[in-house]
């Protein structure tokens, strides 16, 4: 037991990890190498979605289409594809373009408190005082990110505020959508198609190719690193460690992603981390252990 959680752990912060180091590169890409959220998203989502449906046509063949089949199970895995996993990723890109990898990073994990209100609303239930709790200290924790104590000063933009709290909503969606497409299908699958369905959407807006943007060998590098490393490994290592801990104990070890782009931000790219920044980071992770431990309570009383 002490070796399967230890191994899910592993799995959990290697994925975190992996997300924060493609958040960072995305970062240098925007900041060096000159490009453009709208010109690189499209390209990120397109080329994981062929590489994930890929490896689901090779493994579960012919039911890699099965969630087109109905008109419900189509408009669910849009729901999730477009709205929830595209949009996340656009806006949290966009975030790290507008402020910084470990801001966009951090913003992107308030999205248990939008889990959260919808579970109230639509249970017609009441917070609990732990979950009372834990908002107040996301909050809290987001205020010294952006005022660093000065509320006539910010610390981000407001844009940047505002696409990640955005960020944090989608990612509440595409965790609460696919409820019954998860019950038939491997969640690669429909990541598959998430992916695609973004790149092909995102490239139909933004018409990537009006933008006149040559990468050079180190922008194709980036771009390899944020598709490989930030969608296919740090995916795939995440979700097993969540299959052998549970995603109470993946979501903490999954603060490993705003660490890591914190980290790599201050080294790399000499952004400056203050003391500010520090108790924010604090809170939002009382946050997450509050969240996470009491929904563990609940289903052990559930199941008493």
């Amino acid at each position: 037991m002490r070796s399967k959680n230890a191994r899910g752990a592993l799995l959990c912060v290697l994925g975190g990890a992996c997300w924060g180091m493609s958040g960072t590169m995305g970062q240098y890409l925007f900041d060096v190498q000159g490009m453009d959220s709208r010109w690189l998203v499209p390209i990120r989502l397109g080329l994981a979605g062929i590489i994930l449906l890929i490896y689901s046509m090779i493994r579960w063949k012919k039911q890699t289409l099965g969630p087109w089949s109905t008109k419900g199970s189509i408009r669910e895995l849009l729901i999730y594809g477009i709205m929830g996993v595209s949009f996340c990723q656009f806006f949290y890109f966009l975030t790290i373009q507008l402020s910084s990898a470990a801001a966009s990073t951090i913003l992107q994990d308030l999205s248990p408190i939008f889990i959260l209100a919808y579970s109230c609303l639509r249970g017609h239930r009441k917070p609990e005082v732990y979950e009372v709790v834990s908002i107040v200290c996301a909050l809290t924790g987001i205020f010294l990110l952006t005022t660093h104590g000065d509320i006539e000063h910010m610390a981000i933009s407001g844009q940047a505020l505002l696409c990640g709290i955005v960020c944090a909503v989608c990612v509440m969606i595409y965790n609460v959508a696919p409820e019954n497409l998860m019950k038939h299908y491997p969640v690669p699958m429909l990541q598959g198609w998430a992916f695609l369905m973004g790149g092909i959407f995102f490239t139909l807006v933004f018409r990537p190719w009006t933008f006149g943007y040559v990468p050079n060998g180190m922008g194709i590098f980036g771009i390899l690193f944020v598709v490989v490393v930030g969608n296919v490994i740090a995916f795939v290592s995440y979700m097993k460690g969540v299959r052998l801990i549970g995603p109470e104990k993946g979501i903490l070890y999954g603060f490993a992603e705003p660490v890591t782009a914190a980290i790599l931000s201050i080294t790399l790219f000499h952004n400056p981390f203050t003391w500010w920044d520090f108790s924010g980071f604090a809170f939002v992770f009382l946050m997450l252990v509050l969240i996470s431990a009491g929904g563990r309570r609940e289903k052990a009383a559930a199941t008493a």
